[in-house]
């Protein structure tokens, strides 16, 4: 039998853990990391209740926790991400009102929160140092008080203003700008992901893309991938004229969805599971960048995956045709 006390403590938690989430993700741009080290408070969050039931603020015990396993779990994860092939990129989440992800409801589902969910945001704060990041997301992303931060990291206050204060101005000095209206940023997401459907003729990607995009591809080191970013418009539209080639092959659908607060889509076999997700920035009234990411161990979470690279393999023995 479940006790009120244990029950108590399961509510409060559940109450907690869309912020939990947020900072854990938001640390490690991780869904499955970001999961497990939530889990992993919350069972310390139970035992320590079990030998000192008055946990003052279980919100302030549990952010602890969640920010100090996350800065150890981030080192480690940099020595990881060194060796990567490719590009790295963070585990994408859905940031539909209408289809919450792992990361809402709570801070992430709130507007003011997705810029800080942003890929291009998640990348930046990959150049902080991971004292640095938990400092600056618990104080200009969660409203943390600098008393309360300190106690968290291991700082002094004067030293966590100091470093709130670095960090602040590298962000600001690289921080990602996102200008299009919301309705002209779902106007061009619409276009593009229906030229890419197979649905419009290829040429309409030219007006739709800024001369100097790039496309990053994570795929784990798996193929078919393209280990090194794509710049320029030319590049990219013959990229992309490769990428229809092979949703054809694939009786590919797509699926229109926001991720980690930008525009984006999910790409499904013929059989309904999940072959990449694709999130775009634009700026200046055009698409500066494409993100796509294939590699396994970041799509899981959002459902069954594609077989996909057998069957192109198929293809590409059956018809001669080699994909890009």
């Amino acid at each position: 039998m479940v006790s009120t006390a244990d029950r108590t403590a399961a509510e409060t938690f559940e109450q907690l853990r869309p912020l939990l989430f947020g900072i854990a993700y938001r640390m490690l741009g991780s869904v499955a990391d970001a999961e497990d080290i939530v889990q992993e408070a919350f069972l310390r969050y139970h035992r320590g209740l079990a030998s000192s039931p008055a946990v003052e603020s279980p919100k302030a015990f549990l952010s602890a926790v969640v920010t100090r396993l996350a800065i150890d779990q981030l080192r480690s994860a940099r020595v990881r991400r060194e060796a990567y092939i490719g590009p790295w990129l963070p585990e994408p989440v859905l940031t539909d009102p209408v289809a919450p992800g792992p990361a809402a409801p709570g801070p992430a589902d709130q507007a003011e929160h997705h810029e800080s969910l942003s890929m291009a945001f998640l990348l930046l704060l990959e150049r902080l140092s991971p004292a640095e990041r938990a400092v600056f997301l618990l104080r200009d992303v969660f409203g943390f008080g600098y008393g309360e931060i300190a106690g968290i990291v291991g700082l002094t206050e004067a030293n966590c203003r100091q470093v709130a204060h670095r960090a602040r101005q590298h962000v600001a000095e690289h921080k990602p700008r996102f200008d299009a209206s919301a309705r002209q940023r779902d106007d061009l997401a619409r276009r593009f992901f229906a030229i890419v459907e197979g649905d419009a003729d290829l040429s309409g990607l030219v007006g739709l893309l800024a001369e100097d995009v790039t496309v990053y591809g994570d795929s784990g080191g798996t193929k078919p991938s393209w280990p090194q970013p794509i710049h320029g418009r030319d590049n990219v539209l013959r990229l992309l004229a490769g990428l229809v080639r092979q949703g054809a092959v694939l009786g590919a659908t797509t699926r229109r969805v926001e991720i980690n607060g930008q525009p984006g889509a999910l790409f499904y076999d013929r059989a309904g599971r999940l072959i990449s997700a694709m999130v775009l920035d634009i700026s200046d009234g055009a698409i500066a960048t494409v993100r796509s990411i294939i590699a396994p161990g970041k799509l899981g979470h959002l459902g069954p995956l594609s077989g996909f690279r057998d069957e192109l393999d198929e293809a590409r023995h059956d018809r001669g045709w080699r994909p890009s």
